[in-house]
């Protein structure tokens, strides 16, 4: 009776207040701005790169401490364990000491550090805008590629809904004993042959949106709308040596390279000042003692005190084996090497935006022959289709037509999604802002 009425109150609760209750996470609808929008605020790769930013920014704006004196202050009460020659314990006296000092160091070198933390400050910044336009580069393509996926299994479901008339002619046709049994076992056989690869793709959109929300920082069983677009088509029209210049400019991976250069350059700068300039140390101090029950003191306080500015050279650094003239040797070369990296990295960017864009244009060829062969699949399937229902065609004419036409349905799509998705790296590669190329694709 109790297992009865656990039942009864399970199937009742969802309808006690005339609404059913749904478990299911709701579905978010969202857009590609919008997609970026979430990466930005809740990615937690890129919420590290902004606690590092953070922390060369206070670094920065904190700078001049170098030039706050450095501030000591003790007190001591002592006694000797043996007494002095002459005088005996009971008369050696206890003493109290207190002192006060503060330090100052100057160098040039420290101007030097000022200006480093300044740089350090801008590179993080350039890491951060790097590791900010990967993320929205990615989260770009990601949510084209699923747009594909959905298309691509909505084409394999149409397909299988075909097959099943398919199946349904095939079986009045062997019924009316106009087809033998073989006819209507190929056509279920192509039926029950597209549902494990409709499966497969729908458990890989499932993937897909999984690890999209883990980058959108939401959790992964969230389910999406995504902002449908059209399937049409409209071309850029690209300038290479436009491009290329861009690029040199404005490309992340270019900017953080050359002010890794200019880094270099400021800490060699610096290391030459620590090793080549003296230092001057301001230093003051203030040290009153007292002896106690000292019958020979008669001014129970004295003042060892004292204010004093020395200049100081490392005479080491005027030989060429020193570790400091060493140090700097390698600064140079590892200046040297960082050029040649970029250096190499500026013709490297060079052929990568040459073959983005001979790639778009190869792209853009395919396409325009891949909408010409759907057109041409399409009529061949529709007259296929059209002489098997007449009787003047058997099924696996129709299941060879209807193969060809999801083919051609589908490399279409990819084509489309390939352009898009250069469009997207072309934006990256050359520093511009997302949408100044793929956003004029208003019928993607």
């Amino acid at each position: 009776m109790k297992i009865i009425l656990s039942v009864a109150l399970v199937l009742l609760v969802p309808t006690l207040f005339g609404q059913e209750v749904n478990f299911s996470p709701a579905t978010r609808h969202i857009s590609p701005d919008e997609a970026v929008a979430l990466a930005i605020n809740n990615n937690l790769g890129l919420e590290s790169s902004r606690i590092a930013l953070a922390t060369k920014k206070r670094a920065m704006d904190t700078r001049w401490n170098v030039f706050v004196p450095t501030f000591d202050a003790n007190v001591t009460l002592s006694h000797p364990n043996e007494p002095t020659q002459g005088m005996s314990m009971e008369t050696h006296p206890w003493s109290f000491s207190a002192g006060l000092s503060f330090s100052l160091n100057f160098n040039y070198a420290l101007i030097e550090d000022m200006k480093s933390t300044v740089l350090d400050y801008e590179s993080g910044l350039i890491s951060y805008e790097k590791a900010q336009s990967q993320l929205e580069r990615d989260v770009r393509k990601s949510y084209y590629q699923m747009l594909l996926l959905q298309e691509n299994i909505e084409l394999l479901h149409e397909n299988a809904r075909s097959a099943e008339q398919r199946v349904q002619q095939a079986n009045a046709n062997y019924q009316a004993g106009l087809e033998p049994e073989m006819t209507l076992l190929q056509a279920q056989v192509a039926a029950e042959n597209l549902k494990p690869t409709i499966a497969q793709a729908e458990n890989g959109l499932k993937r897909a949106v999984a690890q999209f929300a883990l980058t959108l920082g939401l959790p992964y069983d969230t389910s999406f709308d995504f902002e449908p677009v059209s399937t049409d088509l409209s071309f850029i029209p690209l300038d290479l040596q436009n491009l290329i210049n861009q690029a040199a400019a404005g490309k992340p991976d270019i900017k953080e390279l050359q002010h890794q250069v200019l880094n270099l350059h400021q800490t060699r700068k610096k290391t030459f000042f620590q090793v080549y300039t003296p230092t001057l140390s301001l230093s003051w101090g203030l040290s009153p003692m007292r002896l106690f029950a000292d019958p020979h003191v008669t001014d129970e306080w004295s003042d060892g005190g004292r204010f004093s500015i020395t200049l100081s050279f490392r005479f080491n650094s005027l030989f060429p084996f020193d570790t400091s003239n060493q140090g700097l040797k390698t600064i140079d070369d590892n200046i040297k090497s960082l050029n040649l990296s970029l250096g190499q990295a500026l013709r490297g960017t060079e052929v990568e935006i040459y073959n983005t864009v001979l790639s778009l244009q190869e792209i853009q060829t395919n396409i325009e022959a891949q909408v010409h062969a759907v057109e041409l699949a399409q009529r061949s399937y529709d007259m296929t289709n059209q002489a098997y229902r007449s009787g003047f065609s058997d099924l696996l004419e129709v299941q060879n037509a209807e193969l060809q036409l999801r083919q051609a349905q589908i490399n279409a799509l990819e084509q489309r999604f390939k352009y898009l998705s250069g469009l997207i790296d072309l934006e990256y590669s050359t520093g511009m802002s997302f949408g100044t190329l793929s956003g004029l694709l208003k019928d993607f």
